[in-house]
């Protein structure tokens, strides 16, 4: 593994430092990171994370739960102020590298309502805007199975929010405009363009409950595997399912609910969404887990149920299923089967040990669907599961 991400952001954090030291009241510096080992008990497939090149085996890594990050706020007036943060992890590629998350400027316009240009956090889950500091979540990642459905983590372009309280309820309204790419670890490029979000949080004592919605224009773009079905059908009279395949400008959507509740030493948390998109290319899904805990004292046990289904159908009619042309239906149908089909049952520990850093210890029994690899990257043939998977960390944040 590579060091010089991480020397970069140590060396940033030295230098924002010093500045914030000349004048604490423009400058505010702060981090977070995960240090993490994970395993599984099987060779015949890699457990990672949403978009990651690889993952683990039997052999503890580090590589799917260890991140680091730093955020630098730069405040130019009362209502004027940058934002940027750096995150170093291993996403398309095997390697740990350094990514620019966010970097928005943000004008305040009163208490209750605010406008942010830039790259910001694309709000498509209940904890999109934390997910990668692990310190902030209970579980030491979140479930795979909805965490997958939207990879994409930011948006270019501008949002505004807007939050109020009525009574004792807060609310939160966000709205988004912009787009994002995403490179994909299979080598083909995700654009999302004319997208648009909604994002609305009621807050009522221990309760939170969200709502969601994202509409774009999806393309891909060389998806080598696609480009080859896309084009065999095309080729041998099949033009309707070809375009029917085909991702570009395709109407894409995901709506998701969520609940959160932290009340007296009960801990719960809990996400529905749904991914429709007007391609075969890309199926239609309906993904949820529910996470329960209670603490005791500085410990936090919890258990988590999650699950993954696709909802398009998996075989492409009107192909031939026999005959020198039956490799056709083999090929299209591999692609509209791809969702990630997925049930887990997780069982985990926090213990917070320190005021800013956090121990966590979980099992994840992971199984895929029939006819899947569930979210299991560079399977084996044969490969079928239920798998185990393994991680121990420590979360801190400075």
């Amino acid at each position: 593994m590579t060091i010089k991400p991480y020397i970069a952001l140590l060396a940033m954090s030295a230098a924002v430092s010093t500045a914030w030291a000349d004048d604490d009241s423009r400058f505010t510096i702060s981090g977070f990171g995960t240090a993490a080992l994970t395993a599984t008990n099987t060779s015949d497939a890699e457990f990672a994370r949403p978009n990651q090149a690889a993952g683990v085996t039997t052999s503890p890594r580090t590589g799917p739960d260890s991140n680091f990050g730093i955020q630098l706020t730069a405040k130019a007036t009362d209502w004027l102020s940058f934002t940027g943060q750096g995150l170093v992890r291993k996403n398309v590629t095997d390697n740990f590298g350094a990514e620019l998350a966010w970097a928005f400027a943000k004008a305040k316009v009163s208490d209750n309502l605010s406008f942010r240009v830039g790259r910001v956090g694309l709000p498509v889950y209940m904890i999109s805007d934390y997910r990668n500091v692990g310190y902030a979540n209970t579980m030491i990642r979140p479930p795979v199975e909805m965490y997958t459905q939207v990879p994409m983590e930011s948006l270019d372009g501008a949002d505004v929010v807007y939050q109020n309280s009525f009574g004792e309820t807060s609310i939160t309204a966000q709205f988004a405009y912009g787009k994002t790419d995403s490179d994909n670890y299979a080598g083909f490029t995700a654009k999302l363009r004319n997208m648009s979000s909604i994002n609305l949080v009621a807050e009522n004592g221990p309760f939170t409950f969200r709502f969601g919605r994202v509409d774009a224009k999806l393309t891909i773009d060389d998806y080598s595997g696609l480009n080859t079905i896309v084009g065999a059908l095309t080729k041998y009279g099949f033009s309707s399912i070809a375009n029917n395949m085909v991702v570009n400008d395709t109407k894409a959507s995901f709506t998701s609910v969520g609940l959160g509740v932290d009340w007296k030493n009960i801990v719960v948390q809990a996400e529905y969404g749904k991914r429709k998109t007007a391609s075969i290319a890309v199926p239609d899904t309906t993904s949820w887990y529910t996470m329960v805990g209670y603490r005791i004292g500085q410990f936090l046990p919890y258990v988590n149920h999650a699950s993954a289904t696709q909802d398009s159908a998996r075989t492409v009619a009107g192909l031939p299923t026999t005959g020198p042309l039956q490799v056709l239906a083999i090929g299209a149908n591999s692609v509209a089967s791809a969702a990630p089909l997925q049930t887990s049952n997780s069982i985990g520990v926090r213990w917070d040990f320190n005021k800013s850093a956090a121990l966590k210890v979980q099992i994840d029994r992971m199984s895929p669907g029939a006819g899947s690899n569930g979210t299991f990257i560079n399977v084996k043939p044969g490969f079928t599961g239920p798998v185990t998977v393994y991680a121990a960390g420590i979360d801190f944040v400075f």
